[in-house]
């Protein structure tokens, strides 16, 4: 198992640094002063001027999302193809050759080794190193299952997964609440509400916490600025929690006496193993925060130095490897699919969604989303039926479209800091990114996750349009409320 995590991350490495030396431009041939380099020391996707991109050139990215979106529920048969990984990686890299050759053609190859090695393998080592670490830590126990505990759980899982991710938060801690809930009947409400909280909301305060927020934060946005989404967070989750504890409140007086006594019966205090991982993370912490160009200055003038981040994440996984006992991932039914998953579906869409971004950027003022309430919303909406870590940076590049002055070099995320406007859009992309994510199974990769490993326990979840029922009928309008109180 940790063989292919290392195989599939050295591959990735390996094919990008060809695509690197095979696509890149002849410096000759490239205008100097339309290079850009990102605060972080990786380097944007537009370098030079190229043959402008006609709209079809998106089709590849749209039909890869709507496949995410369409294939798990349109039929038992494509659910049960689109479980199998190798069957994603056939989609990514059929419709990703797609736009690889159309890019290469309109003279945009040197912009796929720059996405492909400055974004998409940083991304997938860091999801991989929080995964791979947090998979390795066991929570035991099984405390009465009462609203006030229940409602602490969510409480807690919710403030740790800015730190160490949606993805490594969800896995760790949804398999001990549905223990802890076991004995009970009604169930699917506190899943729900986990998926909210824990799996999308929670992961609000670093680019730890949920990919959007990590893209950004390879665009160069400071690893500490998205604390300013601290307000926005505290809002959504006091409302989310306030709701929770009155809802489960009602349901667990609907709970049978002898479900009751059996609960209270079977309480075993929790018990944490496997807590020498938490300093993997914290390494992990410690890595994103400041191995990077603003404490690196060599970064700028040496992108590839940059690497040394990814270096000491895949340095930490090997750490977690060999002072990790096996016993404890097989006890967390630990396996690679869902990082397989991940990198596959993500080969394809970072390069499907090039055309997107670079049309997005010329032409984003045409639009009519110019408001922080527009793109909170039009960010939100998009996160909530395809995935929110390309359209994060698909409005990103809207707004940098919009923010440009004419004839200007579009701005990068990383220059959106320190202008008061642009931060505040910023802003809104993100919260709209990352909340809304929660609104539907697919908006964010641990939702499926953590579904899946509730109905393996026996909890019969909501369909696809029955989850809808539960966030538009609670998530919605707390965000109505978020609208008019942060971003009017």
């Amino acid at each position: 198992m940790f063989r292919k995590l290392l195989t599939l991350i050295v591959f990735l490495v390996a094919m990008t640094v060809v695509s690197g030396n095979l696509f890149a431009e002849d410096p000759a041939t490239v205008p100097t002063d339309t290079i850009t380099q990102e605060e972080t020391g990786h380097s944007s996707h537009g370098e030079a001027v190229h043959q402008e991109l006609p709209y079809w050139t998106v089709l590849p990215f749209v039909a890869i999302l709507l496949c995410i979106a369409i294939l798990p529920i349109a039929s038992h048969t494509t659910e049960h193809w689109w479980e199998n990984n190798n069957n994603k990686l056939i989609i990514a890299l059929g419709l990703g050759s797609i736009s690889f050759v159309v890019l290469l053609v309109y003279g945009y190859g040197h912009a796929i080794s720059h996405t492909i090695f400055f974004d998409y393998v940083p991304f997938i080592i860091l999801l991989g190193a929080l995964f791979f670490i947090s998979g390795g830590i066991v929570v035991k126990g099984d405390i009465q299952a009462t609203p006030l505990n229940n409602t602490l759980y969510l409480l807690i899982g919710a403030s740790i997964a800015s730190f160490i991710g949606t993805t490594g938060a969800s896995m760790l801690l949804i398999r001990p609440l549905l223990k802890t809930n076991s004995e009970r009947k009604h169930v699917v409400h506190t899943v729900v509400f986990f998926i909210f909280l824990v799996s999308n909301i929670g992961g609000s305060l670093t680019p730890l916490g949920d990919p959007p927020l990590f893209l950004g934060y390879l665009k160069g946005v400071p690893f500490t600025w998205t604390f300013n989404l601290l307000p926005e967070m505290l809002f959504a989750s006091v409302i989310l929690l306030t709701v929770y504890f009155i809802w489960d409140t009602l349901a667990y007086k609907k709970e049978k006496k002898a479900d009751i006594a059996r609960d209270i019966k079977n309480a075993v205090p929790f018990s944490i193993e496997g807590q020498v991982n938490f300093i993997w993370l914290f390494g992990v912490i410690l890595a994103v925060a400041f191995l990077n160009s603003n404490y690196i200055p060599q970064i700028k003038e040496t992108p590839s130095l940059g690497f040394i981040r990814e270096a000491v994440l895949i340095v930490l996984i090997i750490a977690s490897k060999l002072s990790t006992k096996e016993e404890f991932r097989k006890f967390n039914n630990f396996t690679l699919h869902p990082i397989q998953e991940v990198a596959y579906l993500f080969i394809g869409i970072f390069i499907t969604m090039i055309p997107a971004l670079v049309l997005l950027e010329a032409h984003g003022k045409e639009l009519g989303i110019t408001e922080r309430w527009h793109f909170f919303w039009a960010t939100g909406i998009f996160s909530s039926v395809l995935d929110n870590a390309p359209t994060y940076l698909t409005f990103g590049s809207l707004a940098s479209g919009i923010l440009t002055p004419p004839g200007a070099e579009a701005l990068t995320l990383g220059q959106f800091i320190g202008n008061v406007q642009a931060e505040e859009i910023l802003k809104a992309i993100s919260v709209g990114a990352v909340f809304m994510g929660a609104n539907t199974y697919i908006g964010n990769a641990p939702n499926f996750m953590v579904k899946s490993v509730a109905e393996e326990n026996k909890v019969k979840m909501p369909s696809f349009g029955g989850y809808l029922a539960y966030s538009m009928t609670i998530l919605v309008p707390v965000f109505i409320l978020i609208t008019f109180i942060f971003f009017v």
